[in-house]
C-alpha cells in the first residue's frame, strides 16, 4: 500500500464532461471531502433496494464514520469518482486497492438515472486511473439479482470470470487495454454522440429566446425561418418585452415555458447568455445553438465567457452549437428544422453539411442549391466550443438520409479523434473536407487549437489514411459531391474521353494523365455536325469497353446539333450502365433536368478540367474503400511494459526532454524487438584496433559529430575496412581531415550494400503520434520526399507508408537491382509504430540509417529523446474536449 504522506495531489486530469447513452452530459471528477453533504443527499435519495444492492444490507443514512471515509481518498491506493449533474451527485464508483495489483471496484447510481449508462462510465474511467496507479485487475462482489451492475462489468469488453459463493457473485476481469475493449468504447461513443446531435436537430420543441418584433433582428429572423420552414414541432417565444411575436405567443422567461423543450435557440447580448443556459436546464433542454456573438473571438475576455458558458450548459446536462454559430438545419420532411440565419430551408437531399464559418453558412447552402443538390442537414459549429465536426460525423455514421457529407473546416482541435471518426464513416460514406491550413496559422478568432510542429503535408497525408477526399475550396466541395451522390463510385483508374471536339478531348485527357489517370478509351470526337445519335453512338461504345471504370464527356455547342438531345443521350447511356459519368457542357447552363434520369444525373461541369478533378477524388476515395486495409498492424516479442518501465524511470523533468544514451536507447528499443547494431566509441588507434577485432571484419569508422554522422559524402565516414592496419590508418587520416576538435569516432561492423532508409516518430502536441518514413540522404533532405502515417498503424497503413514516398523504386528493384527484404523493413516500421503509439513520453525517435537489404534490415543508428508528454487530445477515455 502507498503511504498516506506521499498520496499523489488532487488529480485534475481525471476530470472530464462524458455524453451518456441517452446524448446527455455528465461531469466526472475525483470524489472530494467536501462532497460529504452531496454524498449524504444521494443516498437519501436512493431506495431501499438499490442501497441493499450497493451494500447488501439496509442502511437508511450514512453514519458520519462512513461518509468521512468515503469522501476521503488518497487518489492511489483509494479513489473515488462521482458523476454530477449540475450540483448533484448522479453515480459514484471507487476502487480500494487489496493487493499487488488488484483492487476492489464499486458503483452505485441514482435511482433516476440509471440506464443513461454512467455506470459503463464510471467503470472506464476508474479503469483509466487504476491503470495510472499500476493497477491491472478488478474485482468485484454483487448480488445475483443486481442484474444491471452484472451487465455493466460485462458488457465494458473485458473478459470477465465469474465465481459464485456465499450468496455472491464474485467477478474479476484485466483492466489492461485491449482491441475488443478499445472497440467498445469506441462504439458506445459514437452512439452516444450521434444521440446528442439527434437532439438538437431532431426536436419536438424549440424556444428561440431573444425574438424580437424588429424585423432588422437577428431572433426575429430566426423565429421568421423557423416559421416559414414550417417547423412540425412545438414553437416557443421568450421575450420579456413583448406579448407575442410574429403572431407566436412570448413568455418572460424560459422558466415559464411548459417542459420539456428540447432545443433553445439563443440570441441574446452575450453577457445574458449565462442566465438563460441555468433557466433552460429548468425545462429539460438538451441543446443550445447559441447564435449570439461576442466571446472568444473578441479577446481574452470573451474567452473567458465562451469557457463559463461551455462549462455551465455541460454541467448541467446540455450541449452547446456555437457560440456565433450561423445555426442548424434539418431538412426532413417529420422536422423541417430552420433554426437558423439562411433564408429558406434547402432542398431535402442526401448530402450532410457542416461549416466552422458562420458568415460561409449562406454560402455553402446557396451553392447547395444552385447545384440541385439537396441537403440532409446542416450545421454551423461558429466558435466549436463544444459540438464539432466529430460529432456531427458520429450523427452521420447512422444517418440513412445522408449518403455524404461536406465539412469545411477553419480548424481541427482533435486531429486523433477527427482520424478514427471519419475513418469509420469514410467505409461507408464520402467524407469531403476543404480546410486551407494546418496548425496555429490562419487559425480564426475563437478557436482554441495546439500549435503543430508538423508541416502542413501531414495534415492531408492524416485525411488521406483516414479515407477523407481533401478539396481546395467549397467549390471543388460541391464539385466531388455532385459525382459521389449522384452517380456510382468508380472501380479504377481508367477512363474513356468522348467529346465532339478534338481540343475539348485533349483537355480531358491531358487532365487526366496528369492527376494519374490512365485514359484507356479515346480521346474519341466525333464531329462537330454529328447528331446526338451519332455522340450516343459513341457514347455506348466507351461504356461498352470493358477496360473502361468511367466516362469523360465534353460537348462545344455546334450551330446545328441541339444541346438538350445530346444531354438527353448522355443521361439515358449513363443510366445503362455501372460506371460513373462526368461531363462538361461548354457554355451552356440549365441542362440538370436533360441530364438527369429516372436513376440517377450526370454531373455537369464548366470545364473538362474541373470534371476530372472531382473524377479522380472518386477514383482515389474508391480505390481507399476497395483497399483491404488488415488488422492493427502488431509484432512478435513487444514488451510494453518493459519500454514503459524504462521511460518512466528515465523520464526527466525538464519539459525540453533529454536525449538517452546510447546503451539506453538499445535497451528500449529492445523491448520493442528492435535491435541497433552497436557502435564502439574509440578516441586511440589502440582502442579503434580492440573495436575491430570486437565487431569482426570488415566495419566502418564514423566521426561522432551530429553534422558528419552517417555522411560519407562530407568525409565523415569511411567503409569497408580490411583489416587492423588499414582501420588503424584511416583513423589518423581522419584526424588529418577534420581536424584536432574531431578527437571521437565510432567503429561498428559494416552492414550488406542496401538502400539506406530513415525510420522517426514524433509526440507532436496537437496530432499525437506520428511516423515518418523516406529513403536517407537527398530524397528525403533536399527534395522533402517523406511519407507519415498517424498510429495506430492496420497493416495496409505500414504498407502504403513504404510503398508512398518518390524514392520507393529503389526498395523494390531499380533498374534491374535485386530488391529488398520488405517484409523486414515493414516490421522495423511497425515496432516503431507500436512503440510511439504506447509511449507519449518518446518525444522523438530516430532510426538512420535503417540499411535494408535483399538479405535483411540492418538498424545502424537510433537516437531517443524522451520529454513529458503533451497530452494527447484523443486518449484511452471517453471524454469532451476542455
Amino acid at each position: 500500500m502507498q503511504d498516506s504522506a506521499a498520496a499523489p495531489p488532487y488529480p485534475t486530469q481525471w476530470e472530464a464532461d462524458v455524453v451518456l447513452r441517452d446524448g446527455g452530459v455528465v461531469h466526472v471528477r475525483p470524489i472530494r471531502p467536501e462532497d460529504h453533504d452531496r454524498v449524504q443527499a444521494f443516498h437519501l435519495n436512493q431506495s431501499p433496494e438499490s442501497i441493499y444492492l450497493r451494500f447488501f444490507a439496509p442502511l437508511p443514512r450514512l453514519s458520519e464514520r462512513e461518509l468521512t471515509r468515503f469522501t476521503t481518498v488518497d487518489h492511489a491506493d483509494r479513489v473515488g469518482l462521482v458523476a454530477t449533474l449540475g450540483d448533484d451527485i448522479v453515480g459514484i464508483g471507487r476502487y480500494d486497492r487489496v493487493g499487488a495489483g488488484t483492487a476492489e471496484v464499486a458503483f452505485n447510481i441514482a435511482d433516476a438515472h440509471q440506464g443513461r449508462g454512467i455506470g459503463s462510465v464510471l467503470l472506464e474511467h476508474l479503469a483509466a486511473a487504476a491503470r495510472e496507479r499500476g493497477i491491472t485487475r478488478f474485482l468485484a462482489d454483487v448480488l445475483p439479482q443486481n442484474r444491471k451492475m452484472v451487465a455493466v462489468f460485462s458488457e465494458a469488453g473485458y473478459e470477465v470470470s465469474h465465481r459464485y459463493e456465499d450468496g455472491v457473485i464474485a467477478l474479476s476481469f484485466d483492466i489492461t487495454r485491449s482491441e475488443h475493449a478499445d472497440r467498445v468504447r469506441a462504439a458506445r461513443e459514437q452512439r452516444a454522440e450521434s444521440r446528442s446531435v439527434q437532439a438538437l436537430l431532431h426536436p419536438s420543441s424549440v424556444v428561440v429566446v431573444g425574438a424580437s418584433r424588429d424585423p432588422h433582428s437577428i431572433g426575429h429572423r430566426l423565429l421568421a425561418n423557423l416559421l416559414d420552414g414550417g417547423f412540425t414541432g412545438t414553437l416557443h417565444v421568450v421575450n420579456p418585452g413583448a406579448d407575442e411575436v410574429l403572431g407566436v405567443p412570448s413568455r418572460a422567461s424560459v422558466r415559464d415555458l411548459p417542459p420539456p423543450v428540447d432545443l433553445a435557440v439563443v440570441a441574446v447580448p452575450a453577457d445574458a447568455v449565462d442566465d438563460v443556459v441555468t433557466d433552460c436546464a429548468a425545462v429539460g433542454v438538451r441543446g443550445l445553438v447559441v447564435v449570439t456573438s461576442g466571446f472568444a473571438e473578441t479577446g481574452d475576455e470573451g474567452h473567458r465567457r465562451q469557457r463559463r458558458l461551455v462549462r455551465r450548459a455541460r454541467a448541467l446536462g446540455m450541449r452547446v452549437v456555437g457560440p456565433n454559430s450561423f445555426g442548424v438545419v434539418n431538412t426532413d420532411d417529420g422536422v423541417r428544422l430552420n433554426a437558423s440565419l439562411a433564408p429558406a430551408l434547402p432542398t431535402p437531399g442526401p448530402l450532410g453539411l457542416f461549416s466552422q464559418s458562420g458568415a460561409l453558412g449562406i454560402a455553402v447552402l446557396d451553392s447547395a442549391t444552385r447545384r440541385g443538390l439537396g441537403v440532409s442537414t446542416f450545421v454551423s459549429a461558429g466558435n466549436r466550443a463544444d459540438l464539432s465536426g466529430n460529432d456531427l460525423m458520429q450523427y452521420w455514421v447512422d444517418d440513412p438520409r445522408t449518403r455524404a457529407v461536406g465539412l469545411y473546416l477553419e480548424s481541427m482541435g482533435n486531429p486523433r479523434k477527427f482520424s478514427r471518426v471519419a475513418t469509420r464513416l469514410a467505409r461507408t460514406k464520402p467524407v469531403i473536407v476543404v480546410k486551407s491550413g494546418v496548425s496555429s496559422f490562419g487559425v480564426p478568432p475563437g478557436h482554441a487549437v495546439r500549435a503543430s510542429t508538423l508541416p502542413r503535408e501531414a495534415f492531408d497525408e492524416m485525411l488521406r489514411q483516414a479515407g477523407v477526399v481533401r478539396v481546395d475550396n467549397i467549390h471543388q466541395l460541391f464539385d466531388v459531391a455532385q459525382l459521389v451522390v449522384q452517380q456510382p463510385l468508380p472501380a479504377g483508374p481508367r477512363v474513356a474521353v468522348v467529346t465532339n471536339s478534338d481540343a475539348l478531348g485533349a483537355l480531358a485527357a491531358d487532365a487526366a494523365v496528369s492527376w494519374g489517370l490512365e485514359v484507356a478509351h479515346g480521346p474519341v470526337a466525333v464531329p462537330s455536325e454529328a447528331t446526338a445519335a451519332q455522340f450516343r453512338e459513341a457514347l455506348d461504345a466507351a461504356f461498352a469497353d470493358p477496360d473502361v471504370d468511367s466516362v469523360v464527356a465534353g460537348f462545344m455547342p455546334p450551330l446545328l446539333t441541339l444541346d438538350r438531345e445530346v444531354a438527353e443521350s448522355l443521361a439515358q447511356v449513363a443510366a445503362a450502365h455501372d460506371k460513373p459519368c462526368v461531363a462538361s457542357f461548354l457554355g451552356m447552363r440549365g441542362l440538370t433536368q436533360a441530364l438527369s434520369s429516372a436513376t440517377r444525373t450526370v454531373p455537369a461541369y464548366p470545364t473538362p478540367e474541373d470534371a476530372v478533378r472531382a473524377l479522380v477524388s472518386a477514383v482515389r476515395y474508391g480505390e481507399w474503400v476497395a483497399r483491404d486495409r488488415g488488422g492493427l498492424a502488431r509484432a512478435d516479442g513487444v514488451l510494453p511494459d518493459v519500454g514503459r518501465e524504462l521511460v518512466q524511470r528515465l523520464l526527466p523533468d525538464d519539459p525540453d526532454g533529454v536525449w538517452l544514451a546510447p546503451a539506453q536507447t538499445r535497451e528500449l528499443l529492445a523491448a520493442y524487438g528492435i535491435e541497433v547494431w552497436p557502435e564502439l566509441e574509440v578516441s586511440t588507434p589502440d582502442e579503434a584496433a580492440a573495436a575491430g577485432e570486437r565487431c569482426g571484419y570488415p566495419v566502418a569508422l564514423k566521426a561522432t559529430a551530429e553534422h558528419l554522422r552517417h555522411r560519407a559524402d562530407l568525409g565523415g565516414v569511411r567503409l569497408d575496412i580490411a583489416d587492423e592496419d588499414e582501420l588503424r590508418a584511416d583513423l589518423e587520416g581522419l584526424r588529418d581531415v577534420l581536424g584536432a576538435e574531431h578527437s571521437t569516432f565510432t567503429v561498428q561492423a559494416m552492414a550488406p550494400a542496401g538502400v539506406p532508409c530513415v525510420i522517426r516518430s514524433v509526440e507532436d502536441p496537437l496530432f499525437g503520434p506520428v511516423l515518418e518514413f523516406g529513403v536517407d540522404g537527398a530524397p528525403t533532405e533536399l527534395l522533402g520526399d517523406v511519407a507519415r502515417r498517424m498510429p495506430p498503424l492496420r497493416e495496409g497503413d505500414v504498407a502504403d507508408l513504404v510503398r508512398s514516398i518518390g524514392a520507393a523504386p529503389l526498395l523494390f528493384g531499380h533498374r534491374g537491382a535485386e530488391p529488398v527484404a520488405i517484409e523486414a523493413l515493414e516490421d522495423v516500421v511497425t515496432r516503431v509504430g507500436l512503440l510511439a503509439d504506447q509511449l507519449p513520453e518518446v518525444a522523438e525517435l530516430v532510426l538512420d540509417p535503417v540499411l535494408a537489404a535483399p538479405s535483411g534490415v540492418a538498424v545502424l543508428g537510433a537516437r531517443v529523446r524522451l520529454a513529458p508528454p503533451p497530452g494527447r487530445t484523443d486518449d484511452d477515455i471517453r471524454r469532451l474536449p476542455d
